[in-house]
């Protein structure tokens, strides 16, 4: 079985322009490390954990000009 390294490069970059380039990806792990330091159960920091990775770079923080990082939601 051959692995393509250049496939899977291009797959990596890919997945990291699309949450909002490399500045982004600092920023989650930012996000998660002062998860993991925090207070809190490993539940509750678990379920911060995948809140920040659904919103990619800082809380809040859109990943385009003019666009929201998380759709709005209606009920």
């Amino acid at each position: 079985m051959d692995i393509d390294i250049g496939k899977i490069t291009d797959q990596a970059k890919k997945i990291v322009d699309e949450r909002g380039g490399v500045d982004a990806l600092k920023k989650d792990g930012e996000e998660l490390k002062d998860i993991v330091e925090g207070e809190g159960s490993a539940t509750d920091k678990a379920k911060a954990a995948v809140e920040a990775i659904k919103d990619p770079g800082a809380p809040g923080e859109s990943t385009e000009p003019g666009e929201s990082a998380t759709p709005d939601k209606e009920a």
